[in-house]
């Protein structure tokens, strides 16, 4: 059974209608950012360089095994907010998304579904846990970035801020005026359906595999897609 044959037509387009703004989570629905750069060797990477500054005992064997990049950064910013050392680690994973960007596969259908959102009158938002350098170099390179500027909302050095936490979504709805009524979603993890839950916006989870699609369902996600076509199909009609 396929993931669409699971959804409530009718509910997706109701979502789709409802959303007078679209906040979009950047690597899933929009590329896989680590599809030619491996997460996994960046995360590494990351946890030798803090080995090399003799930081060996400052991550739990959990969070060096994590292969998650984002897991390495959240633990250091929680042992050590706020600090040079954070900063640090921060941008050497930014210089790493900057070198993904370059060899990101896009998401099937993400480049017209983009633009005919654009063109039928929505506004789009980037809100992301990766770095808004890397989202504005890969939307540059895709002929994007008109889209969606100035609206890029990404990581800073305030890591409490990442997702889960909504802080992204409400910057993005502050700036465009919009009320999270009035705006959806697009994510692909459990962390981005509960930042737009604590944020108030409704979810539409994209799910390129199976696995992913069923830890979404498990969050609560009540309509997710393994393509973007469907959506497609509704703006055109």
């Amino acid at each position: 059974m396929t993931i669409e044959t699971e959804n409530d037509p009718y509910e997706l387009r109701d979502l789709t209608r409802r959303a007078r703004v679209v906040l979009w989570d950047f690597d899933g629905p929009i590329c896989r950012l680590f599809a030619g750069h491996s997460a996994e060797q960046v995360a590494s990477d990351l946890v030798s360089w803090l080995e090399g500054r003799g930081l060996h005992g400052l991550l739990t064997e959990a969070e060096r095994e994590s292969l998650d990049p984002h897991v390495v950064l959240r633990a250091v910013d929680r042992r050590h907010p706020g600090s040079d050392l954070v900063a640090e680690l921060e941008e050497r994973l930014t210089q790493e998304e900057l070198r993904a960007a370059s060899s990101a596969w896009p998401t099937a259908y993400a480049d017209p579904l983009i633009r005919t959102w654009t063109a039928v009158g929505a506004r789009l938002a980037i809100t992301t846990n990766n770095s808004p350098r890397v989202v504005r170099k890969y939307l540059a390179g895709r002929g994007l970035a008109d889209c969606f500027a100035p609206h890029i909302y990404g990581r800073t050095q305030q890591l409490h801020h990442l997702k889960p936490d909504p802080h992204c979504l409400n910057r993005a709805l502050s700036a465009m005026g919009a009320a999270p009524g009035d705006a959806l979603m697009i994510g692909d993890t459990p962390s981005d359906h509960e930042a737009a839950g604590r944020a108030g916006v409704p979810f539409l989870g994209y799910a390129r595999n199976g696995k992913k699609a069923k830890l979404l369902r498990v969050a609560g996600a009540d309509v997710v897609l393994e393509s973007l076509e469907p959506l497609l199909r509704l703006l055109h009609a």
